[in-house]
């Protein structure tokens, strides 16, 4: 019996009317000061990605990031027991930026202005003349920062006093997202590009595919087919702070010989690896990281602010295994290339939309109900913005 043929069915307009279907004021989107508030609202007390375990798999293993939205540099560490620690990569000396390498392995990290010396626990192992201080050794550990893994993925959380755990954050994107490949992932694939852009702008181009058609003509068309034609997601979903989207595979899609030859050998180590063919979802992860969860394309991108008008984003590509033969390591590198076209298509547009917002020239911009992502991540920062801007008012501060 032939089956039956996959049918398009979009998302109705009034499906998330709920979320909001006014316009959204722009001033969010380019001025420093709102930048300023969603610094101290969000990302100093959100859980941010900022790694995966395959980076530092062994102990001794460390890490370095850098989080300037947070004026902040991270030291993660895996410590002899095999356990994972984060720290302000700043010696309690005199504050000094302890290590400057990006990754490596050490037991020991010493200062290179007067050379105190921390285990990789964070403990301070040895100063010069420490008896000639006035403080005791235990109370000069370096400064630590709550660390917790989810689906492989290394996040952190700047805030002293975390108002969450990681598992609690996500909610029930945790268990979904320990299914995708990334859990499982061996290796990755990176390469990091700025933007003269606001963060959501930037973070916004990938949640929507209403310019698909504009910007992506040659990939838009495999994500699109006769009966969903603009390539919209089958459906929407909002998990508290956090969103997902069902992607739309297209049936009808008619890939060229090398394309056909790239995503065949991709699904067959797919299959090979157990993977599930079904999966076809992207995660949004609050505040600033998203992940499209498909079997044969797996990847990650963490939009990072800089400025409010400066981006960074991280896209990685998982993998399982290593590049054990030519047909495997032909496949990744189609799949990263790919995915680098796309993302080089789209930069120049949004530096376009961050340029002629910041022009003032809109006093609102508008979103349609295929955009409901975009609004429904603004609608999550505004308010912690608005909230965070009443706590200052209670204590008497600058609101």
């Amino acid at each position: 019996m032939t089956a039956e043929p996959q049918r398009f069915q979009p998302v109705p307009r009034e499906a998330h009317a709920d979320l909001g279907t006014g316009p959204i004021p722009a001033q969010p989107y380019y001025t420093r000061e709102y930048f300023e508030l969603e610094r101290e609202a969000i990302f100093k007390r959100s859980w941010l990605q900022i790694g995966h375990v395959c980076e530092i798999p062994e102990p001794g293993d460390f890490l370095v990031r850098p989080v300037e939205v947070a004026d902040a540099s991270i030291l993660i560490t895996r410590d002899a027991e095999g356990e994972l620690h984060a720290f302000h990569n700043v010696c309690t000396h005199r504050g000094t930026q302890l290590v400057d390498a990006s990754c490596g392995k050490r037991s020991r990290f010493s200062c290179p202005y007067h050379m105190w010396t921390f285990s990789n626990r964070g403990d301070l192992v040895s100063a010069p003349d420490f008896e000639n201080f006035y403080v005791d050794q235990a109370s000069c550990a370096l400064p630590r920062v709550a660390v917790d893994v989810c689906a492989g993925q290394i996040f952190i959380n700047l805030d002293k006093s975390p108002r969450q755990g990681l598992r609690e954050f996500l909610g029930p994107l945790a268990e979904q997202m320990e299914r995708l490949p990334m859990a499982r992932a061996t290796a990755i694939s990176e390469y990091v590009y700025e933007v003269d852009a606001n963060w959501k702008l930037t973070y916004d181009n990938f949640q929507e595919n209403y310019h698909l058609r504009f910007i992506h003509p040659r990939s838009g068309e495999m994500a699109g087919g006769p009966q969903n034609p603009f390539g919209y997601p089958e459906r929407y979903a909002f998990h508290g702070p956090h969103r997902t989207q069902t992607i739309w595979s297209n049936p009808d899609a008619r890939p060229l010989p090398f394309q056909l030859l790239a995503f065949t050998k991709v699904a067959q180590f797919a299959m090979q690896d157990q993977l599930d063919m079904q999966i076809r979802d992207y995660f949004g992860v609050f505040p600033n990281l998203f992940v499209l969860g498909t079997a044969t394309t797996h990847f990650s991108q963490s939009i990072m602010p800089i400025a409010e008008n400066r981006t960074r984003s991280v896209i990685r590509l998982y993998w399982i295994g290593e590049d054990d033969c030519a047909s495997r390591r032909f496949a990744r590198e189609f799949n990263m290339t790919t995915a680098l076209d796309i993302h080089s298509e789209d930069r120049a547009v949004i530096e376009a939309g961050h340029r002629g917002l910041a022009s003032g020239a809109l006093s609102h911009i508008h979103f349609q109900s295929q955009e409901v992502l975009c609004r429904h991540l603004f609608n999550e920062v505004d308010r912690r913005v608005q909230d965070y801007r009443a706590e200052l008012a209670a204590a008497g501060g600058v609101q």
